[in-house]
């Protein structure tokens, strides 16, 4: 009879003791990647990857206006796949208090700037799911590391780096979640942002 009341206690426990869904936001070659990795990896935790880069590495680096909207539908499916499987993997870690936080690479956002930047346009889908998505802390990497060639980067120019930050920090200061500033040396970078997932996790806020 007890056996009941077991799907109610484990709803009540997702609510009180959820997963913290961590964005790291802001323009190429500023070390997300890198800083989700980490962040994962001190956390014991999980991050989701850019769904982009496997997409342009799989079909070329010469996109079209559309095959934004496909990769920003893949970055949601990948964003759904790793939240699913950390919540289903860590609910009896949450017996022992806290939050249990979850790094995504790039969000809708990104998807926002890039078709705008390169197309001047965006997607309506793009748009919708920037209010339908519930984030919990944003972490926005400054572009004051040196920019790295790859095959997939194309704004190596600091003027280009410079107006792009503009456009993610003004977004940042416009929406309504939390953010951070993450800024220096890699070591620097990475004690900023352990020190607003604490906070995040301990207290359910960042400020």
């Amino acid at each position: 009879m007890g056996f009941g009341f077991q799907p109610l206690f484990l709803e009540a426990k997702r609510q009180l003791l959820s997963i913290r869904k961590i964005v790291v936001i802001g323009p190429e070659s500023t070390g997300k990647s890198t800083l989700c990795e980490q962040l994962a990896r001190h956390y014991e935790s999980s991050w989701c990857p850019e769904y982009a880069r496997e997409f342009l590495l799989n079909n070329g680096t010469s996109y079209e206006y559309d095959d934004l909207l496909t990769i920003a539908r893949g970055q949601l499916a990948l964003e759904e796949e790793y939240f699913d499987k950390l919540e289903t993997n860590s609910l009896p870690l949450l017996e022992n208090g806290g939050h249990i936080p979850l790094f995504i690479d790039t969000d809708m956002y990104v998807a926002k700037v890039w078709s705008e930047f390169v197309f001047g346009k965006c997607h309506r889908f793009i748009l919708d799911e920037i209010v339908r998505r519930k984030y919990d802390c944003y972490l926005l990497c400054n572009i004051d590391l040196p920019w790295v060639k790859d095959e997939l980067r194309e704004y190596p120019d600091p003027e280009t780096r410079k107006k792009l930050y503009r456009i993610y920090k003004d977004i940042m200061i416009n929406q309504p979640v939390p953010w951070v500033e993450i800024r220096g040396n890699m070591e620097e970078r990475f004690s900023t942002a352990v020190a607003a997932v604490d906070k995040l996790i301990r207290e359910g806020q960042v400020r």
